[in-house]
């Protein structure tokens, strides 16, 4: 095994920046007044943008960093349908009708993606590729295997069971006791599909304004007064985008979303062959187990990116790249000798209900929460609620004005999660 676990050029960035690196754009004068002001620059607030502005509606977008510098540009880039809760949970949390409703908007956003990158032309390695869910326990498999079916025509997800016997057609490896795929999962170059979705923004008239953070929303009137560094900007309507990077400007909404630390590495190029054995089929993977992993092959096909959470405030990719590739050699002996090329992070946000939410508080719009799943659910909820802004009935969704819950003692601070990790790590290691 190699001494050091890290390339000579080890970059502490995001895999997909190489490809797109984080857009140049030119300084913009912020105007006295627009019909929307858009804070944060992700898949949620340029989705909304773009519906604003090719309404018609003057648009500005705004952000603390770069473009795209959160999540939407260092995730994984695997699709699903999106929903953790089951059926069961939701129907007893929210009634049947609405349950159904839940479910339907996660297929929702799978389509959605795939039709948004077809009908804008958009290039970033849109591949419906399917994903292989081992089993980390014999019971586990099980459980699996009678997955309940589906509660409404129009919901089936089409599923293969995998037994351990068959299990090298999917994976290279045999610390999985069998699996499940799922077939209508798909992968992206998250990067690409955001510069993608940013380039139609630009082009609809919108103004997207870097290293602008807002400090301040205050009404004022019929509408509010956005307070930046660089000025304040009088708006009608203003969404806030910011899902894991909430912080303090609504004090309202940090204490309701956690923010959790997601890291990925990648590994330096490797023999094309090598990575075809290892993970065939080109799918994205993941297990059973609750601390989560999940892993791809690169879009080219030549290395493996593999993410996970590893920790729960840890942030320095040097500590948290050996420990992914401690746990990518323990499924894949043949790799013991491959070192990181990229080591990255960022925050997901989750909810106490593991359900993404969408509304309105005291008149500003949201949408956040989306529990690792925002490839799909942050530009589908993003386009709905663009479409809210607007008043079109269309906009609607099943996660609009959920009960939208926290914690006593909670303002933001995830400091639960140690506790949770270590008794889920427990949880992973028993034999059930």
């Amino acid at each position: 095994m190699n001494a050091t676990p890290f390339a000579d050029d080890l970059k502490l960035d995001s895999y997909w920046w190489d490809d797109v690196p984080r857009p140049a754009l030119a300084p913009v004068d912020l105007p006295a007044r627009a019909d929307v002001v858009v804070i944060g620059s992700g898949y949620t607030g340029l989705n909304a943008a773009l519906v604003t502005a090719r309404a018609g509606r003057s648009t500005l977008v705004i952000d603390a960093e770069d473009a795209g510098f959160g999540c939407s540009t260092r995730n994984g880039g695997q699709i699903s349908t999106s929903i953790k809760p089951g059926y069961e949970s939701l129907a007893r949390r929210h009634g049947a009708e609405r349950a159904v409703a839940i479910l339907r908007d996660g297929h929702n956003s799978l389509a959605w993606v795939a039709e948004l990158v077809a009908r804008e032309g958009i290039d970033c390695d849109f591949h419906v590729s399917g994903r292989f869910h081992g089993a980390h326990t014999p019971a586990q498999y099980e459980l699996l295997a009678r997955r309940p079916a589906a509660p409404a025509p129009g919901l089936e997800v089409p599923t293969r069971m995998v037994p351990r016997a068959e299990q090298r057609r999917e994976i290279g490896t045999d610390a999985y006791y069998g699996g499940i795929v799922f077939h209508n999962h798909a992968t992206v170059n998250p990067a690409r599909l955001h510069q993608g979705v940013l380039d139609r923004v630009l082009a609809a008239g919108a103004t997207v304004a870097a290293h602008t953070p807002a400090t301040r929303i205050a009404r004022e009137g019929n509408g509010f007064r956005v307070t930046t560094p660089r000025g304040t900007v009088a708006a009608r309507d203003v969404v806030v985008a910011t899902n894991g990077y909430t912080h303090e400007l609504l004090p309202w909404l940090q204490r309701r979303v956690i923010p959790i630390g997601s890291y990925i590495i990648a590994t330096e190029p490797l023999p094309p062959d090598l990575v075809s054995r290892l993970l065939p089929n080109n799918r994205v993977f993941g297990d059973t187990r609750r601390v989560v992993y999940y892993y791809r092959p690169s879009p080219d096909g030549r290395r493996i990116l593999f993410g996970g959470r590893v920790s729960h405030d840890e942030t320095d990719p040097r500590v948290s790249g050996p420990l992914l590739r401690n746990e990518m050699v323990r499924l894949f002996p043949a790799l013991a000798d491959v070192r990181i090329s990229h080591s990255w992070c960022g925050f997901v946000a989750y909810t106490f209900d593991e359900l993404m939410h969408c509304g309105q508080r005291e008149g500003v719009h949201y949408a956040m929460g989306y529990c690792g799943s925002g490839v799909g659910m942050a530009n589908y909820l993003g386009m709905r609620l663009g479409q809210q802004v607007l008043g079109l009935a269309e906009g609607r969704t099943a996660f609009d004005e959920l009960a939208f819950k926290t914690r006593p003692f909670y303002t933001g601070n995830p400091w639960f999660l140690a506790p949770s990790i270590r008794y889920y790590r427990w949880r992973d290691s028993r034999p059930g």
